[in-house]
């Protein structure tokens, strides 16, 4: 059974960073490049995001006792299996779990021009995956 009260404080925090990250939106390219307390701000909001992601996952595959996951990108894998996530989704989560990977262990090589794409292009993938967890509640 999963822990309800558990998952709605993850989404949340979750829904925070979102915010925080929609917020940050606003920073042009130039300004992203220039001001490294900006980018250090959105690799890391990034990145608990993205960790918050993979806890909401881990506990509903904990919680339901479906298989454990190899690594990060299988936590969705298996919420996709379960039908927790889209098949659509899934691909996209996946390359979050990847880009979290460099953001915790390439940290010195990140480039700022991809995480200032991610910044722009991919929040929705948060939303998203907000909506299909709050399906399964």
């Amino acid at each position: 059974m999963v822990n309800v009260e558990l998952l709605k404080i993850k989404i949340a925090q979750l829904a925070d960073y979102f915010t925080d990250l929609k917020e940050s939106q606003v920073v042009t390219p130039d300004e992203f490049r220039l001001d490294k307390k900006t980018r250090r701000y959105v690799e890391r909001t990034l990145h608990l995001a993205i960790e918050c992601c993979l806890d909401i996952g881990s506990h509903i595959i904990a919680d339901n006792g479906w298989r454990e996951p190899i690594d990060n990108k299988d936590i969705f894998a298996v919420l996709e299996e379960k039908g927790v996530v889209s098949r659509d989704l899934l691909p996209k989560l996946q390359k979050m779990a990847q880009f979290r990977n460099v953001l915790v262990h390439d940290y010195a090589r990140i480039d700022p021009e991809i995480v200032y794409i991610v910044l722009k292009q991919n929040l929705s993938d948060f939303r998203e995956f907000i909506r299909s967890v709050n399906r399964l509640l």
